[in-house]
């Protein structure tokens, strides 16, 4: 029986335009270029740029690359160190502010069909979770973000990798966001857009697996290799709205996935 349902963040219950991830680009480097010019560190725009992007680069090398993720934070301190500058506390915490906070004078947009499966699955009683693999923009800013864009209400339970310290696939996400839930694997559907970390995440912990692929994105065609892996999803959906009747063909307890991986 399913008594929860949960969801990926991005690409399933909201998404950004490629001209909205570069005005926030945009926005964190003009606030933080402000911020360091106000302390007496003045570089070339072309500067920032580079150390912006190279951080990025060290943060997938070091911690994404291996499923593990970091604190708001440490982002800043690495785009510091790619400056080789030093800053004092409250310099950094300005930076962080700055760093996650363009989200919100942004926001991102919702998914169709988003707000409605939430509330639908919220009203009907089911236990509704969220996990979400980070990136730049940490758990605080995205809780935020999904108050304002009306879907906070309505979820029970949400895990963040970067204050988590690691990412999907990892079974230990997964653990969270159940434990959270108060529900047991075979009573829990995850629906995600991502093969690998959402569809195989959730099925190695046992886990009613749905693939969401938008209509946008194409047919997509089962079976699925990703990561060397053959990955069946127990359902492939493009549109959210579908997530509700599949919580009725799904009602009986679900076949145990093979696999215990970490």
């Amino acid at each position: 029986m399913i008594r929860a349902v949960a969801f990926d963040l991005w690409e399933t219950l909201i998404t950004n335009t490629p001209a909205a991830t570069d005005t926030h680009a945009r926005l964190r480097l003009d606030r933080m270029e402000r911020i360091l010019a106000e302390r007496g560190f003045v570089a070339a725009r072309e500067r920032l740029e580079l150390a912006y992007r190279t951080q990025w680069y060290r943060c997938q090398e070091l911690y994404w690359s291996r499923d593990e993720d970091i604190s708001c934070r440490r982002q800043v301190e690495h785009f510091t160190e790619e400056l080789q500058i030093d800053v004092d506390d409250a310099a950094l915490a300005a930076l962080e502010d700055a760093y996650a906070g363009v989200v919100l004078e942004k926001l991102p947009s919702l998914v169709d069909g988003a707000d409605e499966v939430v509330l639908a699955l919220a009203e009907r009683g089911f236990r509704v979770g969220l996990i979400s693999n980070t990136g730049r923009t940490p758990g605080y800013a995205l809780r935020a973000v999904l108050d304002r864009l009306g879907l906070a209400q309505s979820i029970d339970a949400m895990v963040f990798s970067n204050e988590h310290g690691a990412c999907k696939p990892q079974r230990s996400i997964f653990e969270a966001l159940r434990a959270a839930l108060d529900v047991d694997y075979d009573e829990m559907m995850f629906v995600g857009d991502n093969l690998y970390v959402d569809v195989h995440g959730a099925q190695r912990c046992g886990m009613t697996a749905v693939h969401f692929v938008p209509v946008q994105r194409g047919t997509a065609v089962a079976p699925h290799v990703d990561h060397g892996l053959e990955i069946v999803p127990d359902a492939t959906i493009s549109d959210l709205r579908e997530v509700v009747a599949l919580t009725r063909r799904f009602a009986a307890p679900s076949p145990a996935h093979a696999g215990e991986g970490s």
